[in-house]
């Protein structure tokens, strides 16, 4: 069982306090987040058909859950992994226009996540995509969207602290980046989560740019499926990606803590290069990449923001079962409960 249990933890909020705390956070960043990147709320789907190339890979390894319609002649269905390439496909659908986008209620089912603090069996986030033109496909452009989305945390923090002032603002005031290759230079000798730790530690609030791309020593930072982060397109000083993770510091679990991962998507050209990168050249036959290569989607930026990890983060919670429902082990919850963790 992989529990961190923190020191003297007490609950920062009473149950029925915690419950309207949570709904203050979703409704306050979603207008946020609105407001900063120009975005329309949408309808999601809890499920996709299987073999049209629309579901998240994530790392590729990670199973579906997946389930017949009778109704199809036993067509599969696949409950989604997170909506990448869904959004940008219905980017195209409403014609949005260049600098305005949408987001949605994402809700996934991960049976294979190993269950801790941070990760649930249920995932719950704010799934958003931005369109943008050609000449946006820089880091320039990336790390300024990275800036608005850290706005919206940071005035969110703040009016929770109005609201609970005891629940104290803990944010540095701006964001720091770093690329994946820099921080193998900086810690050679440590693993790319030790590497994640030691920057969030240090500057409380980071973004690593670069996730997905082989490094100089042959590794990755982390996994990336190839088909919607661009992680290969060479950017400056012969680093590459346009892509990457917000890491913020998390004082109550003493560790790096990712809120969010995002980036400029895909174009034709790194799209066939990742995939021919990745052995997955089958893909371009599939619905959603054939008709990226036919640039038929528009180009974008977008990710992933969690709800719970966000309310988890500035409700000082321990553990993310704290703040959403879902299924745990017997063992983790009695080891929570005899410390003050009381799981939904």
């Amino acid at each position: 069982m992989l529990l961190y249990i923190p020191k003297n933890y007490t609950p920062s909020l009473d149950s029925e306090k915690m419950e309207l705390a949570i709904k203050q956070l979703k409704d306050d960043f979603q207008a946020e987040l609105t407001h900063q990147l120009n975005l329309r709320r949408v309808t999601a789907p809890l499920f996709v058909l299987s073999g049209t190339g629309v579901n998240d890979d994530l790392n590729g390894t990670e199973r579906a859950v997946s389930f017949p319609i009778k109704d199809m002649g036993n067509r599969r269905a696949e409950v989604v992994h997170s909506l990448a390439k869904w959004k940008r496909m219905k980017l195209g659908a409403y014609n949005i226009p260049a600098g305005y986008g949408l987001y949605t209620d994402m809700n996934a089912i991960r049976a294979d996540e190993e269950l801790d603090n941070l990760h649930s069996l249920y995932v719950d986030q704010w799934d958003w995509e931005q369109t943008i033109t050609q000449e946006d496909r820089t880091i320039e452009f990336l790390k300024s969207t990275v800036k608005k989305i850290y706005q919206a945390l940071k005035t969110i923090e703040l009016k929770l602290h109005g609201k609970y002032p005891h629940i104290s603002p803990t944010l540095p005031s701006e964001i720091r980046f770093f690329h994946s290759e820099e921080l193998l230079s900086l810690y050679p000798e440590l693993s790319p989560r030790e590497r994640e730790t030691k920057v969030a530690e240090k500057y409380g609030a980071v973004f690593i740019i670069g996730i997905g791309a082989k490094l100089a020593d042959g590794k990755k930072h982390d996994g990336r499926a190839p088909d919607y982060d661009d992680w290969s397109t060479p950017t400056s000083k012969g680093l590459r990606g346009l892509n990457g993770d917000i890491i913020l510091w998390n004082k109550v679990l003493d560790s790096a803590f990712e809120i969010s991962s995002m980036g400029i998507r895909v174009d034709k050209k790194a799209l066939l290069y990742q995939l021919k990168e990745e052995g997955c050249m089958n893909r371009t036959e599939l619905d959603f990449h054939s008709q990226l290569i036919n640039e038929k989607i528009p180009l974008s930026i977008g990710g992933g923001i969690g709800q719970s990890r966000l309310c988890m983060y500035f409700l000082k919670c321990a553990h993310i079962g704290e703040v959403q429902a879902s299924l745990w082990p017997e063992e983790m919850i009695e080891s929570c409960k005899a410390n003050k963790i009381l799981l939904k």
